[in-house]
């Protein structure tokens, strides 16, 4: 077996997803709380295990479709460079070690909690889920969202709503992003469903719609938030955090005009990481927050 296609099987370019873990402790201002980051750190490295496992089982069961595919034909397992019984070895131990790590965090009960319900959604995605209209994408963005959950649980911070009906909708329009993207790599005009998924080619453009409509409501949801109690309490000057909708509404527009020119890759959340534009974004982001907290 290459160690190599192993590592590359368990997908860790997709790990930067995890950080989303470390979001409500950015917005507690607990970035340099020690403790905090290092809860963070451990509910990162055990999602990031426990993500895995889950595409090591994804490859598993979509084997035969993801050699047809014209992309994912080039996976690990997909390409023959590791087999199926190596895979189904690596899910067991990979999902020990992530939730032996979860007693770890301050808050066992409640990050485990988190850990299950992910574990449970995913594998619900993975054999039922995925297959089904419109509630493929809301179970994406659920898993998603569980992200964030579980960072709240691993530090110990309370719930915010704002930041769970924020998440939701930005989450949502990410996920038809990316069905939008699969669907028109591997759309004909015959109408039939493709890979197994319970979309017809002609649900494109409603995906497109939907997506945007969710991305939009991002800014909605903020733009409330700013009058709430929470920023008052948070914020020196709450008014500086209106300058967030414009920046989300232009990430997110620019996200689906990429997509609907077929130039966004199937993830959209990844490529958000790694393009400098939504880099820039995001440092305008933190420099917002960081003057409406310290500015006198």
């Amino acid at each position: 077996m290459s160690v190599t296609a192993m590592i590359r099987a368990m997908r860790p370019h997709h790990w930067l997803k995890n950080g989303l873990v470390f979001v409500p402790i950015l917005l507690n201002h607990d970035v340099f709380d020690i403790r905090a980051l290092g809860h963070g750190l451990l509910a990162f490295v055990s999602f990031s295990l426990l993500a895995s496992a889950i595409y090591l089982l994804n490859d598993i069961v979509d084997v035969e479709a993801d050699r047809r595919h014209p992309t994912k034909c080039k996976r690990p397992l997909a390409a023959g460079e590791i087999t199926e019984r190596q895979a189904y070895a690596a899910v067991p131990f990979l999902m020990v070690v992530s939730f032996g790590l979860a007693w770890f965090a301050p808050r066992p009960d409640l990050f485990l909690l988190a850990l299950g319900a992910y574990l449970v959604l995913a594998l619900a995605y993975l054999f039922v889920l995925k297959r089904k209209l419109l509630v493929d994408v809301l179970g994406l963005a659920a898993l998603h969202t569980l992200r964030i959950l579980a960072g709240n649980a691993a530090a110990d911070i309370p719930l915010s709503s704002w930041l769970l009906a924020f998440s939701m909708f930005l989450f949502l329009s990410l996920a038809l992003v990316k069905r939008y993207a699969e669907l028109r790599i591997t759309q004909d005009q015959s109408g039939l469903k493709k890979a197994g998924r319970g979309y017809h080619a002609e649900d494109i453009e409603a995906l497109s719609q939907l997506g945007m409509a969710s991305g939009c409501t991002c800014a909605l949801i903020m733009a409330l938030y700013v009058d709430s109690a929470a920023v008052k309490e948070l914020y020196r000057h709450p008014e500086l955090i209106w300058l967030l909708c414009p920046i989300i509404l232009y990430q997110m527009a620019r996200i689906w005009f990429l997509a609907r020119r077929g130039q966004m890759p199937d993830d959209p959340l990844v490529f958000m990481i790694r393009d400098w534009r939504s880099q820039v974004t995001g440092l305008a982001v933190v420099v917002i927050m960081v003057a409406a907290s310290l500015l006198p």
